[in-house]
């Protein structure tokens, strides 16, 4: 038996082993005629079931058909049977080739099966079965330790999932607690930023207002310098007057009359600028109760500026913790998605692990089976090479007597040819003489005829 596949000599068995290993994986129980005179449904048979021991062919596929090929047949029923036998004739074909068989198998190994190609190719394939079986067992140490190793995996991806889920708990925790909170900050951000937008509504308006009243402040200047200005002309006039009323008393009178009509006007426009000029005392009033109002309004909107630059602190701060949150959430997503892999993986090593403990039984059961089998062929073995042994001295005295017998025949033979030798010089030199006699017969018969 080889120790690799690829470097497979397909080492002839004998039929007894061939029945013996059939027998002992428990594939068939066949018998020597099965072999030196195979039937073609015995021999599909065996390699039926030795494909599925194998694990190259199921059951499943072996009854499941191609309908559609079917389907262009005239009675697909009469077929059934030749194409299950091409299936399993193309399935044998493929496994020889993955065992890079020497020999070529043909469809009349199946229909007409000879003796010893089927005994060739059962003793391939059961070379390949055994050579398994040992592989398996050398391997079934590296198995356990794996078996193991998964245990501890598994352990381990169980404490990081466990670890993973507390994590994800404390995540989810801390966000309900900081809800309020953000709750919270929202709702003042939103009241700052109605009461920032209601300032600089009243803002623009006392600045229109304050625009307006500094433009009433320039005409009421402008009124009073020009009020001054006239009461210093008729004060310059009411001195002149006063100089004529001394020259000429007429023409002062007239003068003076004239004078006191525009005294009249002086005294009148005299009112007008008190008049104004109280309304700007008022104005100015005004604009200093304005001034503090404005002042006051400033600083009230220097503090809602800091209140607004406290908001956007603390927008920034939302900002933050929804940024926070939202890479928590993505996290905790990403810790799930680790976790359902993790979980997958679980499964996946529990099927693996529960598939190798099968395997592990079936190949242990085997092994159980293959060693009795074996120490039983080999106690008979024993007794076989004991038996051997003692014909084969038997046969070694034989030998000897035959070779002292050869030997005295050669001895005798010889002395027989060299006197065959002797005799056979004598004859040829008779022979000669009786030639040459001839010859000078021959010679003078001419010369006595004549």
């Amino acid at each position: 038996m080889a120790a690799a596949p690829s470097n497979y000599e397909y080492p002839t068995l004998k039929r007894s082993e061939i029945i013996q290993i059939l027998a002992q994986f428990g594939i068939a129980s066949i018998s020597e005629n099965d072999i030196t005179n195979p039937k073609s449904v015995v021999v599909l048979d065996i390699y039926s079931r030795t494909l599925n021991h194998l694990g190259f062919l199921l059951e499943e596929n072996e009854e499941h058909l191609d309908f559609d090929v079917l389907q262009h047949l005239d009675d697909p029923d009469l077929h059934l049977g030749s194409v299950r036998v091409l299936k399993l004739c193309n399935k044998i074909k493929e496994v020889l080739h993955i065992l890079q068989c020497p020999k070529k198998f043909h469809l009349g190994d199946l229909a007409t099966p000879e003796p010893s190609r089927t005994e060739y190719f059962l003793g391939a394939f059961l070379n390949f079965l055994v050579d398994r079986d040992v592989r398996m067992n050398s391997i079934s140490e590296i198995v356990e330790e794996v078996g193991t190793l998964e245990q501890k995996i598994v352990e381990i991806e169980e404490n990081n999932i466990m670890q993973l889920n507390l994590a994800i708990d404390e995540c989810k925790q801390g966000r309900e607690r900081e809800m309020p909170l953000v709750e919270e900050v929202d709702k003042s951000v939103r009241e700052l930023r109605q009461t920032v937008s209601d300032m600089n509504n009243k803002q623009m308006s006392l600045r229109t207002n304050l625009k307006k009243l500094k433009e009433k402040i320039v005409e009421m200047d402008d009124k009073i310098s020009g009020a001054q200005f006239s009461l210093v002309q008729s004060v310059q006039e009411n001195a002149n007057l006063r100089s004529k009323i001394a020259q000429s008393p007429d023409k002062v009178q007239r003068a003076l009359e004239e004078k006191k009509i525009a005294r009249e006007e002086a005294r009148n426009a005299e009112r007008l600028a008190m008049h104004t000029f109280h309304e700007k005392n008022t104005l100015i009033n005004v604009f200093s109760k304005v001034n503090k109002k404005m002042s006051k309004h400033c600083k009230q909107i220097l503090a809602i500026e800091e209140q607004v630059n406290s908001a956007k602190s603390v927008e920034k701060n939302l900002k933050a913790l929804k940024a926070k949150f939202g890479d928590e959430e993505v996290l905790e997503k990403s810790l799930e998605a680790q976790l359902v892999e993790r979980q997958s993986k679980v499964e996946h090593t529990e099927g693996l692990k529960k598939e190798l403990e099968k395997n592990y039984n079936t190949v242990m059961e085997e092994g159980a089976k293959y060693l009795s089998s074996k120490k039983s062929e080999v106690e008979s073995k024993r007794s076989e090479i004991e038996t051997r042994e003692k014909n084969v001295e038997n046969v070694l005295s034989k030998v000897d007597a035959i070779n002292s017998e050869i030997t005295s025949v050669i001895e005798s033979a010889a002395a027989k040819v060299d006197e065959l030798d002797s005799c056979r010089s004598e004859v040829v030199e008779a022979f000669r003489k009786y030639c040459d006699k001839f010859a000078r017969v021959a010679e003078s018969g001419p010369k006595l005829v004549h």
